[in-house]
């Protein structure tokens, strides 16, 4: 495909991926309660590996070397992302899980400053204040007192936006779906060792059941194989800013989902909460440009009006 349809294609597939993860939280709650979290990540990447590595059969002609630094600083980056998420998840609901993960788009400007030297403008600053604020809401007990699956999943957000600067980094002038099976076979083999190190695999009555099979099957094809690879060439192919936000509507998905589905319960302050995240991801993403341009569409009517 060439430049063009690739720009007009990014943000649909970015959104098909926020999407898709959206719907995965209350998924992979079901399974965390059965499957050790490593092995189940072990399975998860490694089916992915094997389905994308098929499907990009004919791509393998311009495998480099650096292929495999490359995928083991992405990869690496996104099974510590996963791991801490999933442990989050074990200990928390999946709305709050949802809303919490998005925090990773506040936190890139200021990522990318340390990186590149670019400094936070006003409405990053602002939006680190709301989104303060509003994880304060969602996560703090009557206590004053964040729970340990709340704080997992802030920490996930730092290693997500970590993962989204390194593809950054990384992807230029790369083949991104080879680049991606490299990216899911490390996060594979990071899960698979550190599984077999601290947790006991799971017994093949829990694996073959057969709602943990479809579970298993949408994780591995859509919430892995599908929406990853959807991320990796929508950032190729749009700015990070417009990535970022639409990347971040995984936590509304995903809270509506939670809802009618795993009947998550919602009070006004988590909505208080997540609204004022949700606020913070569009300031530091958008930074309300959609809002400026009113005034000017009106004067430009009137003027045409008087004219």
């Amino acid at each position: 495909m060439n430049e063009t349809v690739m720009r007009r294609l990014a943000k649909p597939m970015l959104f098909a991926a926020a999407f898709i993860w959206g719907s995965s939280f209350f998924i992979m709650k079901g399974a965390v309660d059965v499957i050790p979290i490593f092995y189940l990540l072990a399975i998860r990447f490694t089916g992915g590996a094997a389905l994308l590595a098929l499907f990009c059969a004919r791509r393998w002609k311009t495998f480099t070397r650096d292929y495999l630094w490359r995928g083991a600083i992405i990869g690496g980056l996104l099974f510590l992302a996963y791991a801490v998420q999933t442990f989050g998840l074990a200990e928390t609901t999946p709305s709050k899980n949802a809303f919490l993960t998005a925090v990773y788009c506040v936190i890139v400007p200021f990522l990318y400053w340390l990186i590149a030297k670019q400094r936070p403008d006003r409405y990053n600053i602002l939006a680190a204040v709301l989104c303060v604020s509003g994880v304060g809401l969602v996560s703090l007990t009557d206590a004053l007192v964040i729970t340990r699956g709340d704080a997992l999943t802030l920490c996930c957000a730092v290693f997500y936006a970590g993962h989204i600067v390194a593809v950054a980094k990384v992807s230029p002038k790369k083949d991104i779906y080879l680049l991606t099976v490299f990216q899911f076979a490390w996060a594979a083999a990071y899960a698979w060792i550190c599984g077999l190190l601290f947790q006991d695999f799971p017994p093949a009555a829990v694996l073959l059941n057969a709602d943990m099979l479809i579970q298993m099957g949408y994780l591995i094809t859509m919430a892995t194989t599908v929406a990853l690879l959807f991320q990796n060439v929508g950032q190729v192919w749009s700015d990070p800013a417009s990535a970022a936000v639409i990347l971040s509507l995984e936590s509304v998905f995903g809270v509506l989902c939670s809802v009618l589905f795993y009947y998550d319960p919602v009070t006004p302050r988590l909505v208080a909460g997540f609204a004022l995240i949700f606020v913070a991801v569009v300031c530091s993403e958008t930074k309300f440009s959609f809002l400026q341009k009113r005034p000017q569409t009106a004067a430009k009517c009137s003027l045409k009006k008087k004219s």
